[in-house]
């Protein structure tokens, strides 16, 4: 591989473009009025408004879904650890010796 003479580094690969993705959407006038006065508003593009209301919605619906998901899991293992404890493992036996030990 060739190296450039100054540095002893070969030079840097080209960074790929990145790829995008074109998605349409049909609307009625109204739905066009209301969202084009939105963009307005912020100074956007609609294009930019829509993508830009589109990404925050999408992330707050995953976080609102998997904190449900994970909040169920964690009251089922959290009952069950009550309902059915583990029996105290060697570490614990020792700890609880020594405390009485030191009483």
């Amino acid at each position: 591989m060739r190296q450039d003479a100054q540095t002893g580094r070969r030079p840097a690969k080209p960074v790929p473009a990145a790829k995008t993705y074109r998605f349409d959407a049909r609307l009625n006038e109204e739905q066009k009025l209301l969202i084009q006065r939105a963009a307005d508003l912020e100074g956007r593009t609609m294009t930019d408004f829509v993508l830009h209301s589109a990404e925050t919605a999408a992330e707050r619906t995953i976080e609102r879904r998997a904190m449900l998901i994970l909040t169920a899991r964690e009251t089922e293992a959290f009952a069950n650890a009550i309902l059915n404890p583990p029996r105290p493992g060697p570490v614990l036996r020792h700890a609880v010796r020594e405390y009485r030990a030191r009483r």
